[in-house]
């Protein structure tokens, strides 16, 4: 008699979305090396300081700036990895709407940007010493605009990525959405920096008030999209399709 085969399920049907690895991990390591690095970096000259003095400290802090560019150029692989994972899990919940890719892009910018900093940093603590002031203060200065204006503008995108997406899907609370709002705001401000030295303040609120905010969003992004966020998505968004 003949042979009635079994049928089998489509694969896409018996496939879940996977949403990647825990992203608290990544945001801890990247919140733990941030604070260990301004806790060793502290005594940094500022920009506004002279070569000489700039290169007085690169003499006597050596190093300092060494562990400092050590841990700095290690925040920035889990500040990558956590812009990977939450751009998979943004897709896995669905979201196929540009916000997502802006998360990655402004992840994997930010990562350069400190990994450039650190870069320059601990190229300006090997000077010697009869090198000539003007060099231990362009290294300064293109570590501080690497780690400074070009990371808080670059992470701004990853914290406005995640923000928009996060209010018109209902992923998130909306203090927090709102918060990285403001953060993003206040980080394209900053870029005002370049032009007047009294815009420099605003570098820290977002590099260290988007470090914490980065661990709520760790903490309170769902791994799947339940039905109260599937009827604000499509509340805020005409197109379900887009969301």
């Amino acid at each position: 008699m003949p042979i009635t085969p079994t049928p089998q399920r489509p694969e896409a049907a018996t496939r879940r979305p996977q949403s990647g690895p825990p992203l608290l991990a990544p945001a801890l390591a990247f919140a733990v090396l941030t604070v260990a690095y301004a806790v060793v970096n502290r005594s940094t000259p500022h920009p506004d300081a002279s070569g000489l003095a700039v290169l007085h400290y690169a003499q006597t802090h050596g190093g300092a700036i060494k562990l400092g560019s050590f841990l700095l150029f290690a925040s920035a692989v889990p500040l990558a990895l956590g812009a990977a994972v939450l751009y998979r899990r943004l897709r896995a919940l669905g979201i196929t709407a540009p916000g997502s890719a802006i998360t990655l892009v402004g992840g994997v910018l930010a990562s350069g940007a400190l990994t450039l900093s650190a870069m320059f940093a601990w190229s300006g603590g090997r000077l010697p010493a009869d090198a000539p002031p003007a060099l231990a203060r362009a290294l300064a200065d293109l570590s501080f605009l690497s780690g400074g204006p070009a990371y808080v503008v670059t992470y701004a995108l990853l914290t406005a990525g995640i923000s928009v997406t996060g209010l018109l899907a209902g992923l998130l609370p909306r203090a927090v959405t709102w918060t990285g709002l403001l953060l993003a705001a206040i980080g394209m401000v900053s870029t005002l920096t370049l032009l007047a030295s009294g815009f420099g303040y605003l570098l820290p609120v977002v590099r260290f008030g988007g470090t914490i905010w980065l661990l709520f969003v760790a903490a309170q992004l769902p791994h799947t999209r339940t039905r109260t966020a599937q009827k604000t998505a499509q509340k805020n968004d005409p197109h379900p399709a887009a969301s």
